[in-house]
């Protein structure tokens, strides 16, 4: 069974997508963006603040669908500078407090509304 997943509490989609969409067991959340979800603005900051606007993003979804950190069990990271990697690595491990998922960190030429980072994942009940 395929349910959408849609909060307030998270970016609004950019594009034609939905923040996430759960078959049963398995939640796919889309990539997320740096985007304040009250104001639907970028937020201001280097790497660390987009990462844990990313991180929080993903929690709303995540929650959304009753889960949470705890059930991720993969993440892709895109990145525009890979020199600034030790710096979002620091804010996404602190979401994950035991027994981080599997993931891919790729650096890329640009990303939506030009941010430096967004963050999508997997995850299981």
């Amino acid at each position: 069974m395929r349910k959408i997943i849609h909060t307030e509490k998270a970016a609004q989609p950019v594009g034609p997508y939905n923040q996430a969409v759960q078959v049963d067991h398995m939640l796919y959340v889309s990539g997320q963006i740096p985007l304040d979800p009250e104001t639907g603005e970028l937020i201001k900051g280097g790497v660390e603040e987009q990462t844990r606007m990313v991180m929080q993003n993903l929690g709303a979804i995540l929650e959304a669908a009753g889960m949470d950190f705890s059930n991720v069990i993969k993440c892709s990271i895109f990145i525009t500078d890979m020199h600034e990697f030790p710096k979002l690595n620091k804010v996404y491990a602190s979401y994950f407090e035991n027994d981080p998922p599997a993931r891919e960190t790729v650096q890329v030429g640009a990303l939506p509304k030009f941010v430096d980072v967004e963050i999508s994942c997997i995850a299981a009940i």
